[in-house]
Parts: C-alpha cells; sequence; structure tokens
C-alpha cells in the first residue's frame, strides 16, 4: 500500500504548517488531495477585486499541486466555497471566473464540480477557497 506523502506549498504553506500545523497537499499513490487554497499571497493579503482573488486562488492551487507532482490537467474533482453575492445566488463574477479559470487551466477536460455558498472562510476578507483532487496521468 502507497505511504503518503505530504507537502508545503513554499512560502504561504511553510508559513500555515508552522503556525497552523497542516499541509498543503498530499500525495497517495497516483492521488493528490489539496486544502482549501485561497486568493492570498505569501504575506497572506488578498487583492481588493473578487475576479483577481479567484485567480489568485486557481494560482495557488497550481503551485500546491505542483509540489506533489500534478497540474491543473490531472484534477478530477473541484469543491469551491464562496461567500455569496446574496441569499440566494453565489453570484456571477463567481461563476464566470471560475468557468474561465477551468477552460483556461484544464482545456477540454471539464472536472467534477461542487459549489458551495458559506458565510465564512478561514481568513478576513477571503471570499473564495478552492480544494481538489488529481489522479496523475489524466492530463495526457
Amino acid at each position: 500500500m502507497p505511504v503518503p506523502e505530504f507537502f508545503a506549498t513554499p512560502g504561504y504553506g511553510d508559513a500555515q504548517l508552522a503556525a497552523m500545523h497542516y499541509h498543503q497537499a498530499v500525495r497517495i499513490g497516483d492521488r493528490v488531495e489539496t486544502s482549501g487554497q485561497g486568493g492570498w499571497d505569501d504575506d497572506w493579503t488578498f487583492p481588493e477585486a473578487l475576479e483577481d482573488e479567484i485567480v489568485q486562488a486557481f494560482d495557488n492551487v497550481e503551485r500546491t499541486l505542483a509540489q506533489a507532482g500534478a497540474t491543473w490537467r490531472d484534477v478530477i474533482a473541484v469543491d469551491s466555497y464562496h461567500i455569496p453575492d446574496s441569499a440566494d445566488f453565489i453570484g456571477e463574477v463567481h461563476n464566470r471566473v471560475m468557468v474561465e479559470q477551468f477552460r483556461k487551466r484544464m482545456g477540454d477536460r471539464a472536472p467534477i464540480w461542487t459549489e458551495i455558498g458559506v458565510v465564512a472562510l478561514g481568513a478576513p476578507k477571503m471570499r473564495v477557497e478552492i480544494r481538489v483532487t488529481a489522479v496523475l496521468g489524466q492530463g495526457g
């Protein structure tokens, strides 16, 4: 049976491991799971614009996957958590930018996706968090 390998993304991941005692990704054989990645930078600051925060979250997923030997093209499942724009809809900007990023980073491959509206996330000012599952070799 494969042994789990844990990874901390250089920069913010190292800081989170030291401060909050968790890793950013785990690889077991050809399967990679990430913890939720937000739109922060290495100093734990967030962009003002929601669009930029979502793109940065996708960049952080990419950085984290790379540590475990995976890419967006290996991703098979996405769970995204959002602070909604209203009580009955996560929001047009959330949906539009998420789909744009899927198409840009995954090409013709489409993952399964669960989009979840929440009242709060793990940091003040945080509006999106993305968690993925990847299986190595899926990207061709």
